[in-house]
């Protein structure tokens, strides 16, 4: 059975167990997703379903994009995406999908965009120690030291970690269980906290790491 949905992320709060403790999770508003097209490997090469999500006023989108969700007679939306699988059967353009494909227990990936924290220093950003504290050493405390070698080959290597712009990048949290599931809100409750901001938009499916 194919299990993935779009989501949005509403925020973190807590719930109890049978003994008492408190379990932090976050709070997904997954669904209700609309299939939009089944790709195979005999049409297209490859097999995945794509999902609709978020439904908006039909002037938001392109005619191009209105025209693809009405070869299948679904209303208009904002946020689609394709999530590859092999699980095609019982699958097919027009479905309506929701917070009831997954259950209690379940594990999940959870993808979305981690929050852009703008230009930060080698040490927020990956993690360097800095330079040392004494010797006479008066304004390298946050440096990130030497970033290449002398005249072999006389540059800094692509890719060389340093200051830059922090955050705002794709994030998957692997294997997250799912707390609850309330089918008629469409709400999951995921354990910990996942990737983005309040209102972003994530993606749901079933963890690669069972």
């Amino acid at each position: 059975m194919f299990k993935g949905l779009i989501g949005r992320k509403i925020g973190m709060t807590q719930i109890f167990d049978s003994n008492g403790a408190a379990i932090p999770v976050t709070l997904l508003e997954a669904g209700p997703c609309f299939v939009s097209q089944v790709r195979t490997p005999e049409l297209d090469g490859y097999a995945a379903v794509q999902l609709a999500f978020g439904e908006v006023k039909p002037k938001r989108l392109s005619k191009a994009q209105l025209g693809h969700l009405k070869a299948n007679d679904l209303p208009p939306v904002r946020v689609l995406r394709e999530f590859r699988t092999k699980q095609l059967e019982n699958v097919k353009a027009g479905d309506e999908l929701k917070a009831s494909v997954f259950s209690d227990g379940d594990y999940v990936d959870v993808i979305g965009t981690s929050k852009g924290k703008g230009f930060a220093g080698a040490m927020k950003r990956h993690g360097f120690k800095g330079g040392p504290r004494t010797h006479g050493q008066s304004d390298r405390q946050r440096g990130p030291g030497s970033s290449g070698s002398t005249t072999t080959p006389g540059r800094v290597y692509k890719g060389k970690r340093g200051p830059g712009h922090m955050g705002d990048v794709r994030v998957t949290s692997s294997h997250i269980r799912v707390a609850m599931v309330d089918a008629e809100r469409n709400l999951i409750a995921v354990h910990g906290s996942v990737p983005g901001s309040k209102g972003a938009t994530v993606v749901i499916r079933e963890a690669r790491k069972q």
